[in-house]
């Protein structure tokens, strides 16, 4: 994943930081408790693609 690209992308819904998880290949915004997947290098990041996370990967 392209660092300069992390740096500008943020939360489509509510234009939040992400946070990268490169062990599972996604972008996380931790307020909307989304993880929006990453597929040949290219993060998907339509709500409807987004998968919900839990408290414990909220914690982490």
């Amino acid at each position: 994943m392209d660092a300069r690209l992390l740096d500008i992308l943020v939360c489509p819904i509510c234009k939040g930081p992400l946070d990268y998880r490169k062990a599972s290949q996604e972008l996380a915004c931790k307020p909307c408790r989304l993880a929006y997947p990453i597929k040949d290098d290219i993060p998907v990041m339509l709500e409807e693609e987004a998968r919900q996370l839990s408290e414990e990967e909220l914690a982490s």
